[in-house]
């Protein structure tokens, strides 16, 4: 009896390790993505390889950015990887008016500013951290999303602060669920979604940003992870608005892209 019972521990033990293990892999499997994926290549022409020889390609010169690192004692909450900050970039330099749902730490907001043209403007939208404690969480919300609506919205100082490029940037510390999207209707080249991953605020900012999108403007949503908790939401949300709209999945990256035909 002793030994079937060290049997079963064992035998439950290897399956518990094999799936810590292969988390990652199994959640892929699982919760598999509805949302057709593309090579970044298929984004925008900037993103074309040049032929360096039979065996390498290199980007072209339009899409060499400024970049930097950030030390992890920062400990900043739902950063962008490497990749995905270079096609955000990318883009940038082709786009003369920018917009932010989800300042954070500024990171992306400071990148858009050193890549973009001198007369660019970029406009980004952030909670005051002395409002982000009385934000409610709606019916809807998932729990991780919501907690982290507050541990992002801490900074009043971001990265691009005191910096020369600051003065391409216009901060709005609102809750953007009360933002009037008015003024910017149709005027915008890059909008990037990255703000409250709640399925309240995500729908708003979407609803938001496809009026503000001119006729050939882009929208970038950030953290479209099948599986993973705090992006339940926004999963959730683009798989149900990609029955109307073309929606893809850039390859290697969580961030799903919509282009304006009108």
């Amino acid at each position: 009896m002793i030994v079937k019972l060290l049997i079963l521990i064992l035998i439950f033990l290897n399956i518990t390790l094999l799936y810590y293990i292969n988390k990652k892999k199994i959640k892929r499997f699982i919760f598999s993505s509805k949302i057709k994926k593309i090579d970044v290549t298929e984004v925008h022409e900037i993103f074309k390889l040049n032929n360096i020889s039979n065996n390498l390609s290199g980007p072209k010169k339009e899409a060499i950015v400024k970049s930097f690192s950030i030390s992890t004692e920062n400990n900043i909450v739902g950063m962008t990887s490497d990749y995905e900050a270079w096609i955000i970039s990318s883009l940038s330099k082709i786009s003369k008016n920018i917009f932010e749902f989800g300042t954070c730490s500024g990171k992306t907001t400071y990148l858009m500013a050193l890549n973009s043209n001198e007369n660019s403007k970029i406009t980004t939208i952030t909670l005051d951290p002395n409002e982000a404690s009385s934000f409610t969480k709606k019916a809807d919300d998932n729990d991780v999303s919501f907690r982290n609506i507050r541990n992002e919205s801490i900074y009043n100082k971001f990265l691009f602060s005191n910096t020369e490029v600051e003065k391409k940037i216009d901060i709005i510390f609102q809750n953007s669920l009360d933002f009037n999207e008015k003024r910017f209707e149709k005027k915008m080249d890059l909008i990037f979604i990255d703000g409250g991953h709640t399925y309240s605020v995500v729908k708003n900012d979407t609803e938001k940003a496809l009026k503000m999108l001119n006729s050939e403007g882009i929208i970038l949503w950030h953290d479209y992870v099948p599986g993973k908790r705090s992006s339940r939401d926004v999963v959730k949300y683009i798989d149900e608005i990609s029955k109307n709209l073309t929606i893809r999945n850039i390859k290697n990256t969580s961030i799903c892209y919509y282009k304006n035909k009108n």
